[in-house]
């Protein structure tokens, strides 16, 4: 069975195009992609999540504007209860624009257990004034992981 990882990695190549060659718009539909197709999760609240989030952060070097797709979901312990999380990230990093800087910080969750509709909450999300800037720049750097939490 291909990683959960592995399964982003897949929908963000779908156009056979390397990682490095996608523009923001590509790795989005690419996440929202990935976002509809559900996984085996604990009946739990906010057991599988995805969480759009931007800002400048130092991380590993100078400040950097990063954009960050992340999908989050729960792993249980044999007795059912909350074990750990599970976050694949597809992280685009774009360096130090103004243009970008200017638009501060800004974070989204949405659940798939929480009745809302993905195409909605993902319309609003590119509906927002900052898309507008985000979505038409190519990032310095695309990097897929992933990571317990």
């Amino acid at each position: 069975m291909r990683s959960h990882t592995g399964l982003l990695e897949g929908k963000l190549e779908a156009g056979r195009r390397a990682l490095a060659d996608l523009d923001t718009e590509d790795a989005w539909l690419a996440y929202l992609r990935f976002g509809q197709r559900m996984f085996h999760v604990p009946d739990k609240p906010d057991a599988d999540g995805l969480l759009y989030q931007h800002g400048t952060y130092l991380f590993d070097g100078p400040p950097t504007f990063t954009l960050d797709l992340t999908r989050q979901y729960v792993f249980a312990d044999n007795h059912g209860e909350h074990d750990h999380y599970v976050q694949v990230h597809c992280e685009l990093r774009y360096g130090l624009v103004p243009a970008l800087q200017a638009l501060g910080s800004f974070d989204s969750w949405f659940f798939h257990d929480a009745g809302d509709d993905l195409e909605e909450w993902a319309r609003g999300l590119s509906g927002r004034a900052a898309w507008t800037t985000i979505r038409t720049l190519k990032s310095a750097q695309i990097r897929v992981y992933k990571e317990l939490v």
